[in-house]
């Protein structure tokens, strides 16, 4: 609908006795020029874009550029190994604190060895199912480890964690060239969980 145009008139003396009548055309404000609204996708991609362009160069760098870390040195165990904080009577060279972690020496040659590549439940669990699985995982390391010889990375000088535990991979040679890698098997065997970058944590209670 078209807009309509008002004429204000307002009459004055001119000095010389007529009358003069002009006219003014109204004036009108001019609405501010409305910008179009974005899209919600647009607003999504602003904030997350940032984020977003992390993770990417994050993934392209781990998978495409990270450098993998030099193979260690395997060295192979011939021992056997007891129950920690059981008597049996032989005294063994290391025993099975739980099911990833081990000692081995005595004194001063104590050495507490976290075992890499999967994580067991707790003995001080949550609740009686995760105790119960901590224990079961516990027995079943140590009948692995004294089955057959074994070999575990990190030579002489293996790195350690936060709490001063060495820590090391452990695989055992069957029939002459496959390899059984501990933490596949524990893993298969449903007592312990994945720790690799990106798994899902294990819920052990129910």
């Amino acid at each position: 609908m078209p807009k309509r145009l008002f004429l204000w008139s307002f009459a004055r003396w001119d000095g010389s006795g007529a009358i003069m009548v002009r006219s003014r055309r109204p004036k009108f404000k001019r609405s501010p020029h409305r910008r179009k609204p974005r899209s919600r996708f647009a607003d999504w991609w602003v904030i997350w874009r940032m984020p977003i362009l992390l993770l990417i160069v994050m993934a392209v760098w781990w998978f495409g550029f990270r450098p993998e870390p030099a193979e260690q040195d395997w060295v192979s165990i011939d021992a056997r190994f007891s129950l920690c904080g059981e008597s049996t009577g032989d005294r063994t060279p290391g025993c099975v604190v739980d099911g990833d972690t081990v000692i081995i020496g005595y004194g001063e040659s104590r050495r507490r060895i976290r075992l890499t590549g999967f994580d067991t439940p707790e003995l001080d669990g949550a609740c009686a199912a995760e105790t119960d699985a901590a224990q079961q995982a516990k027995l079943y390391l140590h009948a692995w480890l004294n089955d057959a010889p074994f070999e575990w990375s990190g030579g002489t000088s293996p790195p350690r964690d936060q709490y001063g535990r060495e820590l090391r991979e452990v695989r055992r040679t069957t029939n002459g060239e496959a390899q059984e890698y501990l933490a596949e098997t524990m893993i298969e065997a449903g007592l312990a969980a994945d720790n690799s970058w990106g798994a899902w944590p294990t819920e052990w209670c129910p």
